[in-house]
C-alpha cells in the first residue's frame, strides 16, 4: 500500500474527503517525526511506539578494499510494534 492508497482508505473509514485525510496523515507523520527528533517517545497503545535510538560507534570494513574504517555514533529512528499489532499480523 502506498500513500495514495492509504489516504483513500483513511478517507473511506473516517468519512472525510481525500484532501482532509491527506492533511491529517501529513500532520500525524510530521508530529511523530518532530517528537522523535526531540528525543521523546511516541506511544500508540496497541499499535506500537516510535523512538530515537543511539547506534554506537564501531569499526567497519570497506567492501571494495577490505580496509578498516571508523563508523561514528549516530541516532536512528526505531519502531516497536505493540501487542495488538503483532497479534493481528500473526493471524
Amino acid at each position: 500500500m502506498n500513500k495514495t492508497e492509504l489516504v483513500t482508505a483513511l478517507a473511506v473509514r473516517a468519512g472525510v474527503t481525500k484532501k482532509e485525510a491527506d492533511t491529517i496523515l501529513g500532520a500525524i507523520v510530521e508530529v511523530i517525526m518532530e517528537t522523535v527528533a526531540e528525543d521523546e517517545k511516541v506511544v500508540l497503545i496497541g499499535f506500537g511506539s516510535f523512538e530515537a535510538r543511539v547506534r554506537s560507534a564501531r569499526t567497519g570494513r570497506n567492501p571494495a578494499t577490505g580496509e578498516p574504517l571508523d563508523i561514528p555514533a549516530t541516532k536512528v529512528p526505531a519502531f516497536s510494534p505493540g501487542k495488538a499489532f503483532k497479534q493481528k499480523v500473526s493471524e
